[in-house]
């Protein structure tokens, strides 16, 4: 199995560059990365200059004008240009365990998708570690929020690692599924603009399209960098568009990934 990693970004230079040096710090690298963009500036564009220069990752940038948050849409163009059957997806403030795609790799399965999870950084160890390029982190790290999540251990995972149904916890921070289930509902419905709900609803129809949930514990673990939380103006109006998808058992949206393949 070999993946596409999609990363979601915007105008965090900072942040970005610790991501993609825990990325070349994989047990097993992506075949391409691909930058899902959603209007960065040019400081974006020097980062990742600077690590395509080194060649150790092939990294693709999918850029698109900055016209407020939509990263449906910006997700729906890095999956249209990935060369791989497995996707990936993370955020653009997500520092990988050494282990992370390897972990995504090996529990890959068909008829699921990965949901994995992440341990938080408090706002000090964030700055931390960006002025000191930390990628490693540990469970008696004192600037962890929520300790059990940094555990890391194939034993227990084994364990602990469950097959569901429900949405509950579904984050594109930590996800990854078959490139052809996500084509199948057309990718992420690009009528959502502004934050929240874009990801619980494209995967309302992965389930409702017969692909469940794997979810991974004590693998696949990466580390949230401390940021203030997004604005949630278009919370209301995201809210309808998925509880419809969910009302109306919807498989596939019409404003989707298809408009780029």
């Amino acid at each position: 199995m070999k993946c596409s990693l999609i990363i979601t970004t915007y105008n965090r230079p900072e942040a970005i560059k610790l991501v993609l040096l825990s990325v070349e710090r994989q047990t097993i690298l992506p075949v391409e990365v691909i930058i899902a963009d959603d209007g960065s500036s040019d400081k974006t564009q020097a980062i990742i200059n600077y690590f395509q220069n080194r060649k150790i990752l092939n990294i693709k940038h999918s850029w698109q004008v900055d016209k407020g948050f939509r990263a449906a849409k910006s997700r729906n163009k890095a999956i249209a240009i990935s060369t791989q059957p497995y996707i990936v997806l993370i955020d653009g403030d997500m520092v990988l365990h050494t282990h992370f795609i390897e972990d995504h790799l090996k529990h890959a399965q068909k008829g699921f998708l990965i949901q994995g999870k992440r341990s938080l950084l408090t706002k000090k160890r964030t700055s931390s570690a960006i002025n000191n390029q930390t990628t490693l982190f540990y469970f008696y790290d004192n600037g962890l929020q929520n300790h059990k999540n940094s555990v890391y251990s194939n034993f227990l995972s084994r364990l602990f690692t469950s097959k569901k149904t429900h949405l509950k916890g579904i984050k594109t921070c930590n996800i990854s599924f078959f490139r052809s289930d996500c084509i199948a509902v057309n990718g992420f419905n690009e009528n959502f603009e502004g934050w929240g709900r874009e990801d619980s609803e494209f995967v309302v129809r992965l389930l409702n399209s017969g692909i469940n949930r794997k979810n991974l514990r004590f693998n696949a673990i990466q580390f949230h960098l401390w940021h203030n939380e997004s604005v949630r103006t278009s919370l209301k109006k995201n809210e309808i568009i998925f509880n419809n998808a969910i009302d109306n058992k919807t498989k596939r949206c019409d404003n989707g990934i298809s408009t780029y393949l």
